[in-house]
């Protein structure tokens, strides 16, 4: 199955973020962090991390930019149970019995994000709005050679010299 990756094209996200999510570990969107809070009121790495911060799933640090990565459906399930645990442990989730469908529910959105081939970089975008928090992901189309102008071509060698 397909499941969101971090990756880190540059060494910013360390100096945005107040924890930064590690290159290579799961990720889900992590807008659940922002359900009850007044963006203004947030410190400034914490605003960015509600702007354009994807949630690391070991390191539950925040990352720019993921891409669409292969995992096992073993892995997918340590996802969520390391999900489950974050929530109890940092959300006051009541146990893990009543954690596990809701961190499943984030992990099988997360999934659902990748519909995509494999490497797609995705970006999120949120911002408040009348419901609470509008969320968008933004697929990061790469510029590819063979999109630029042709300047040369290569021909058979006709021996003249």
């Amino acid at each position: 199955m397909k499941f969101p990756r971090v990756i880190r094209l540059d060494g910013s996200d360390p100096r945005v973020y107040a924890r930064a999510a590690e290159p290579g570990e799961p990720a889900v969107t992590g807008t659940f962090a922002f359900a009850d809070t007044e963006p203004e009121s947030l410190a400034h790495a914490d605003r960015l991390a509600f702007a354009g911060g994807w949630l690391g799933t070991e390191s539950f640090g925040r990352a720019t930019l993921v891409e669409v990565a292969k995992i096992t459906e073993a892995t997918f399930f340590q996802i969520v149970e390391q999900l489950a645990r974050h929530f109890v442990d940092h959300y006051g989730a009541p146990s893990l019995t009543e954690a596990l469908p809701v961190a499943r529910e984030e992990c099988d959105y997360a999934a659902g994000l990748c519909d995509h081939p494999m490497h797609t970089l995705l970006a999120i975008e949120r911002a408040p709005s009348d419901e609470g928090v509008r969320e968008r992901i933004k697929v990061i189309q790469p510029s590819r050679a063979d999109e630029h102008t042709k300047i040369w071509e290569i021909g058979a060698d006709d021996g003249a010299s």
